[in-house]
């Protein structure tokens, strides 16, 4: 496990270099064993699997948008669409992630996008002094607060998630 930027994948440095500079501490770790999924990430960490936000894209109305969500939870899709007052909504498929945020699934970062998305974040993170999400690969996450995950993504709160 690393610490820090250095030693990092590229990918994860370079993630993590973009959270730095809007004034994250962390820490940045990497694993040799994957954090791909929520409980992959919370045995790595030794955490409550409700304390990874899960970053997932979505297509909503053919836009791509990012929920950020407990690993405890899934995606009421139907209740998603109301609140958002979309028609339709389905999860990206492997191309479209990698288009919208130019990183993979399972390694989908909150930052460092080519481009702004629209970012809803599942208010039931709020429960935890300390969550984390992933730094850019599926073996790279970073410490984070709600408060401050919600601020550096612009993200809109709403409950949206059910057991």
């Amino acid at each position: 496990m690393v610490s820090g930027c250095e030693g990092l994948h590229p990918s994860a440095a370079r993630v993590a270099q973009v959270l730095i500079d809007r004034g994250v501490k962390g820490p940045f770790r990497e694993f040799r064993v994957s954090t791909k999924t929520s409980a992959d990430a919370a045995l790595a960490l030794g955490c409550d699997v409700g304390a990874i936000a899960s970053c997932l894209v979505f297509v909503l109305d053919e836009e791509p948008v990012v929920i950020l969500k407990s690993g405890a939870f899934r995606v009421d899709t139907e209740q998603f669409a109301v609140l958002t007052g979309g028609t339709s909504l389905r999860r990206a498929s492997a191309d479209e992630v990698r288009r919208a945020t130019g990183q993979p699934i399972g390694g989908v970062s909150p930052v460092g996008w080519p481009s702004r998305l629209r970012v809803f974040i599942d208010d039931s993170l709020a429960n935890y002094d300390e969550i984390w999400s992933a730094c850019g690969t599926p073996n790279a996450v970073f410490a984070t607060t709600y408060d401050e995950l919600r601020d550096l993504t612009n993200a809109v709160a709403l409950t949206l998630i059910r057991p």
